[in-house]
């Protein structure tokens, strides 16, 4: 049986001005021998993770697919790690099969001292290959730690501890060569049906986050462009009591959710009552976005739109 390795570029595959293929990094990866399984590489378009869109990402979700259909055990998916919690979000959501989808990528380039990205990949290949990790959807692979997508967050710009899951921890572990699966989150249902990519390139959604004495102007006309917001708000989904009623009006000609800036929690229902408050947004028409990060939330809403899914249905399973 094989694995799947599908490769996007991104700093694990930086030599300088040489872009490495899926050869060059399962050559350059120890271990790969005791693997147990095949690799088969498919070496797709190699771009910046700043440049990958939804669309691209979405035909390789399908690529992968094919390869579960044609019997590989998992997939594994380097790319750029700027992009790589939202990517493999996106995949979570559409993904429908029990064998593992893992993205791993590094922080630090092989002409470093150092390079992570033969260690992450090896890793993510054994959890690929691994039963313990069916039934998981997507996960990330960083550092031998083990996380779902929907939890995982990049929260520094340069250590290669950058993913990590604030809400919960990883789920497991690579120990001795094997993935140790600690804990398995519920499997969500994510979106019913997957998109078509050209269909995903005509929803707008944009990403509002609230700052001190925010007056709202950069939301002006959004109505006219843009076919959903998310509003990343204070603390347990707070907002400047001037901001309320103009997303309440935006509320009422399309689907607002409300997160939190903060990187971890969730935002409440009904604790605070003072204009701008969560329980006065909401009442205004903002869907509850609950632990969903801002970035992830907008990637949602962005789905759910494009295949005409029940929005309040869509968020309350991450509420």
């Amino acid at each position: 049986m094989s694995v799947a390795l599908f490769t996007l570029g991104g700093t694990i595959s930086m030599a300088g001005t040489h872009r490495l293929t899926g050869d060059d990094l399962t050559a350059a990866m120890p271990g790969l021998l005791e693997l147990g399984h095949a690799v088969e590489i498919q070496d797709i378009e190699k771009v910046p993770s700043a440049n990958l869109t939804a669309a691209k990402l979405l035909e390789v979700v399908d690529a992968a697919s094919k390869a579960v259909a044609a019997g590989a055990a998992g997939v594994v998916v380097t790319q750029g790690t700027d992009t790589l919690e939202e990517s493999s979000f996106l995949a979570d959501l559409v993904w429908p099969h029990p064998q593992p989808l893992v993205f791993t990528g590094a922080m630090r380039n092989p002409t470093l001292a150092g390079p992570d990205g033969p260690a992450n990949l090896l890793a993510a290949l054994r959890v690929a290959c691994s039963p313990a990790a069916r039934d998981l959807g997507a996960l990330v692979v960083f550092k031998e730690e083990i996380h779902a997508a929907r939890w995982v967050r990049k929260t520094h710009s340069t250590s290669t501890a950058t993913f990590v899951s604030p809400n919960t921890g990883p789920i497991g572990h690579v120990v001795e060569d094997q993935a140790r699966v600690l804990t398995r989150p519920l499997r969500l249902d994510g979106v019913q049906g997957s998109p078509e990519p050209a269909e995903l390139d005509n929803i707008h959604v944009a990403l509002y986050t609230v700052t001190l004495d925010d007056d709202g102007l950069l939301l002006q006309g959004l109505a006219e462009t843009h076919q959903g917001l998310v509003v990343a708000g204070y603390g347990v989904g707070h907002v400047p009591a001037a901001l309320a009623p103009v997303l309440g009006q935006l509320a009422a000609r399309m689907p607002v959710v409300l997160t939190s800036r903060t990187g971890a929690g969730s935002i409440v229902r009904n604790t605070y009552h003072s204009p701008g408050s969560e329980t006065d947004l909401l009442q205004r028409g903002l869907i509850d976005g609950g632990f969903l990060d801002p970035y992830k939330a907008r990637i949602l809403l962005r789905l759910l739109l494009a295949t005409d899914d029940d929005l309040a249905a869509g968020f309350a399973q991450y509420c």
